[in-house]
């Protein structure tokens, strides 16, 4: 099959990164949406646009159903899930081969076998890829509780099926063990439907690094490095970076090694990530692995020169990968900062309101990459995730420094969000010298705290920048016709 005309089964900045390749390599694409999000950027910006109704906004994009259905309407070849909603539903992914259309990602096999966290590890296990050791709940909670004793506390409870931190807690004594694992257990059968949960030894203070891999239908994989995601709030990702401060070359070596051996093992096609702990003495374990684009691949993307969905697309097209892995380098570093509709001093929670005004940043080696308009509607319908922010830099020291230039040129108001809070961590100390770990937000969060805002503060802050606004000076200084003509006289 050629790929001639991709359907994006997503929304927001993955639809419109996935768009932006697709356009350079000419090809079409079809977009959907719910009612909601009729006027989206993805939806404007796409060759066609599909409405897919569902009374909930987040259930349009999980049926497969209409979504196979709207790429033949439109004559879509393919399907790109992005990530989220149906990216690592092996189901999906069948269903779309089943209708005679090319996924583009990886083999339902594949996809099942590295969802569910229980296999995934007893996979990498057989494969020489350490792994923490672990007990599962399965039933027995005397046995379960007998072997979580004989690993050690602190423990980490995780559910088998699915992520982004659902189920997860950290337990430190025997007496919070079986308390914990329900609770997980009831979280995890009602977000996945498998209640299957499992403790592995807790790591204190490690740094989450994960391997960007790409395979082909022709038997190669490489890596393309690694990322440091180790600053986090919730087990949910806040800055990300490339390559990983202060990793030594040789352990930096060693874990991409790691992460190809898997993807070789699983026979791997398109692109995928292989996640790590690492643990202050040196050693790391395998975490999991997602079949899918990652939220932080520009990151990637900066440092090798290489677009990632343009490989995705070209793989699941069944072309060779076309890359040795000695022609991939690095070069400088970037960082990613998440842009979020969210109070970062109230413990996070996400924000609603209306975009009053968003003016991007412009400035080299930068990319934002948003779905967001002005005028636009943020509700809790969606992931609190508006944007991302992504600069490059011949080091680390230029990279911070050029997000901190690109934080502050942004203007987003409207909708409360995490801006200032990301300068702050940029600006921490402890970020600078690269001493990270996946709490280094617990650990800083007094000197991350931002000092208060009187409402006056905040008043002057919004005009000031309402101000700077080329448009909304044109608005306040032009006079409209028939007026502008009658001189000073005003009835």
């Amino acid at each position: 099959m050629t790929i001639s005309h991709i359907l994006i089964a997503n929304r927001g900045e993955i639809a419109c990164r996935i768009q932006h390749t697709a356009r350079r390599l000419g090809l079409k694409t079809t977009a959907v949406h719910h009612f909601a999000d009729r006027a989206a950027p993805h939806v404007l910006a796409a060759d066609h646009a599909v409405e897919l109704v569902a009374d909930v906004p987040t259930a349009a994009y999980l049926d497969v159903a209409q979504l196979i259905a709207a790429a033949k309407a439109t004559g879509a070849d393919a399907i790109h899930p992005g990530y989220g909603f149906l990216a690592e539903n092996a189901g999906f992914a069948a269903a779309v081969e089943a209708a005679g259309l090319c996924f583009i990602g990886p083999q339902a096999d594949v996809i099942g076998l590295m969802g569910d966290k229980l296999r995934a590890r007893e996979f990498a296990a057989r494969h020489g890829v350490p792994v923490a050791p672990s007990c599962t709940q399965a039933g027995d909670l005397e046995t379960f509780l007998r072997e979580a004793e004989h690993i050690g506390f602190p423990l980490l409870i995780k559910v088998a099926a699915g992520g982004g931190g659902k189920g997860m807690s950290i337990v430190r004594a025997r007496e919070e063990l079986a308390a914990r694992a329900e609770t997980a257990a009831a979280e995890a059968q009602r977000y996945f439907a498998d209640g299957r949960v499992y403790a592995e030894r807790y790591i204190e203070q490690p740094r989450h690094i994960e391997v960007q891999i790409l395979g082909d239908a022709h038997g190669e994989v490489i890596h393309l490095y690694e990322r440091e995601c180790s600053v986090q709030r919730r087990f949910q990702k806040v800055l990300e970076e490339s390559p990983a401060p202060r990793l030594a070359p040789e352990l930096r070596d060693e874990i991409c090694a790691a992460a190809v051996t898997l993807a070789k093992a699983a026979d791997y096609r398109n692109a995928g990530t292989v996640e790590f702990i690492l643990a202050p003495d040196g050693r790391f374990y395998f975490l999991e692995m997602n079949t899918r684009l990652q939220v932080e691949h520009p990151v990637t993307e900066f440092v090798t020169g290489r677009d990632l969905v343009e490989a995705q697309i070209r793989i699941a097209n069944g072309e060779p990968l076309g890359w040795a892995q000695s022609e991939i380098r690095l070069e400088g570093h970037a960082i990613e900062c998440r842009i979020c509709a969210e109070r970062p001093e109230d413990d996070f929670r996400p924000a609603t309101g209306t975009v009053a005004l968003l003016r991007e940043p412009q400035l080299p080696a930068v990319r934002f990459e948003s779905g967001i308009l002005q005028g636009q509607a943020v509700t809790a319908a969606f992931d609190s995730m508006l944007a991302k922010l992504v600069c490059h830099g011949r080091d680390r020291t230029e990279a911070i420094a050029r997000s901190l230039e690109a934080l502050e040129s942004l203007v987003l108001l409207g909708v409360e969000t995490n801006l200032d809070y990301l300068a702050r961590l940029l600006r921490h100390p402890a970020f600078a010298a690269g001493e990270l770990h996946t709490g280094f937000i617990e650990t800083h969060a007094a000197s991350l705290t931002a000092p208060p805002l009187t409402p006056e503060a905040r008043a002057a802050a919004l005009l000031a920048a309402a101000f700077t606004d080329e448009a909304f000076r044109r608005m306040v200084h032009d006079i409209p016709e028939p007026y502008a003509s009658m001189g000073g006289w005003r009835n």
